[in-house]
């Protein structure tokens, strides 16, 4: 199969031949039809997530179920899914608990090398995807059964993009009616946040952004106002709109402690700044050791997300008109370009770009 391979950080992918394994017990072979570009592929690629190289990076996926392994039970093939780097093994204390999203489990096919390039060298998969790849090797439990008429392009973008978030407010802030929001980073996740706080009915929806045009797409998914976050009283304004106590919830959602420290100080009383975006690993954050007004600083792991619940009613909100999916996709490229379309979401050109197969 073809994949696009990354053998030193920081530099272009090489599109290639590769092998693939078979499936073993509990695992699926997806053929892709879709595999959307996070900024967390390019964080992948630049050696700032961990982990070594060769790898085939790529993780917002859809496609096809090709064959199955021993013990599958909940997927055949044909299936048309979301493949996600969610994984839940139903066991563990989080497992059991109801928090999947946290899953403990070792993976056999995250630490062995499923993958291999023509010189015989195993290939990491990112985050035990790999889905810049014609197909991918996961667990039964990360994948999603979608509708048959659902295009992949937009089921790819239920796998990391939306779910993280869209989740976020909806899951792990749980933000009620009339409540205020900011959401920090109008990229990809930024704006599933920001119609994740309209479908939730805040009374106002906070953009905040360095791009004028980024700024000006949060509008169509419900955002009330804007502010561009380099304006030097970026939080006087915030605290303008929300009556000079500041905002109820803080969504950040790019991997950025300065954003972090900004969205701390447009938090009112009792507000809950929630860490979305994935800063470099290595980073540290300074904020006041005092949290005045019962502020609290938390984290959402992938939109705290049960996989299998929550994207069946994903895919229901998109089939009822509610949830914008199709308004996310900037331009679609084949595997061959797929460092042009990873340099253009790197120049802040595109919401989110899609490599079909």
């Amino acid at each position: 199969m073809k994949a696009a391979v990354c053998y030193e950080f920081g530099k272009p992918l090489v599109v290639e031949e590769i092998d693939i394994d078979p499936p073993k017990k509990s695992e699926v072979k997806v053929r892709i039809g879709a595999t959307a570009i996070c900024h967390s592929d390019i964080h992948s690629i630049k050696g700032e997530l961990g982990g070594g190289v060769p790898l085939v990076p790529g993780h917002e996926s859809a496609g096809w179920v090709e064959e199955v392994g021993e013990g599958v039970t909940s997927l055949k093939p044909g299936d048309g899914v979301v493949v996600s780097l969610l994984k839940s093994c139903g066991h563990c204390l989080f497992c059991r608990t109801g928090r999947p999203f946290l899953c403990e489990a070792d993976w056999p096919h995250t630490i062995e090398r499923r993958l291999h390039n023509k010189k015989g060298e195993g290939l990491r998969a990112s985050t035990g995807v790999g889905g810049f790849a014609e197909y991918v090797i996961v667990d039964q439990s990360q994948c999603v059964v979608v509708p048959e008429d659902l295009p992949m392009d937009r089921a790819a973008l239920l796998a990391c993009g939306v779910i993280t978030g869209f989740g976020a407010v909806v899951n792990r802030a749980q933000v009620k009616p009339m409540e205020s929001v900011v959401v920090i980073g109008i990229g990809g996740v930024g704006l599933n946040s920001v119609q994740g706080a309209a479908l939730s009915g805040a009374n106002q929806i906070i953009a905040v952004d360095v791009l004028d045009s980024k700024l000006e797409a949060a509008k169509a998914f419900g955002a009330t106002h804007t502010v561009r976050a380099d304006a030097r009283d970026a939080v006087k304004q915030v605290q303008a709109l929300t009556a000079g106590r500041g905002s109820d919830y803080v969504m950040v959602t790019v991997g950025s402690t300065t954003a972090i420290q900004q969205g701390y100080a447009m938090a009112g009383p009792r507000g809950m700044i929630v860490v979305v975006g994935l800063s470099p690993r290595g980073e540290s954050l300074t904020l006041p050791v005092f949290f005045g007004g019962e502020r609290m600083v938390t984290s959402s792991s992938m939109g705290t997300t049960k996989l299998a619940v929550d994207v069946p009613k994903l895919v229901a909100l998109y089939q009822a008109g509610r949830l914008k999916l199709d308004e996310l996709i900037t331009a679609r490229y084949p595997l061959e370009k797929i460092n042009q379309a990873i340099a253009s979401v790197e120049r802040g050109e595109a919401l989110r770009n899609v490599i079909m197969f």
